[in-house]
């Protein structure tokens, strides 16, 4: 599975050690940076791996910022996109479980580099279900985007 991964300034760190994660689980990792702590913006980063996610260049993506707010807001306003901030396994879980979503965000400032792990390992590895009443909602989701 190729993972197209990306952060703005505030998440450099977490996003390092996740690739290095990532990759030691069989993961093809996809770097859209941004690699250093200079200030930057967010959409300029969120917005890639999103269009890589959506394109099918990427079968999912990971956006990281100080509080995956920014990055999830930039990753959803790409068609196509479904992707879930998260903070805890259960979600990570139902989210991929209910809204067969393909990118997700987390904060550097809210998530330590243990739970960070185990979030993205729940949500890379939790199918959709495809049961018949979450395929009906995810069609009136992407009806909206038309």
């Amino acid at each position: 599975m190729k993972i197209a991964i990306a952060c703005d300034h505030g998440a450099v760190t977490l996003k390092e050690h996740l690739m290095e994660h990532l990759r030691n689980e069989g993961y093809e990792v996809v770097n859209f940076g941004t690699d250093t702590t200079a200030s930057c913006d967010y959409p300029d980063y969120a917005g890639p791996a999103a269009r890589a996610v959506a394109s099918g260049a990427c079968d999912r993506g990971i956006v990281l910022c100080t509080t995956g707010i920014g990055m999830s807001i930039a990753a959803n306003k790409v068609k196509g996109v479904r992707c879930a901030l998260l903070s805890d396994i259960m979600s990570a879980r139902m989210t991929r479980l209910h809204n067969d979503t393909n990118m997700m965000a987390m904060g550097a400032g809210v998530v330590g580099e243990n739970l960070a792990f185990e979030i993205a390992d729940t949500w890379l590895t939790t199918p959709f279900s495809g049961e018949e009443r979450h395929v009906r909602r995810l069609a009136k989701l992407k009806a909206m985007e038309e």
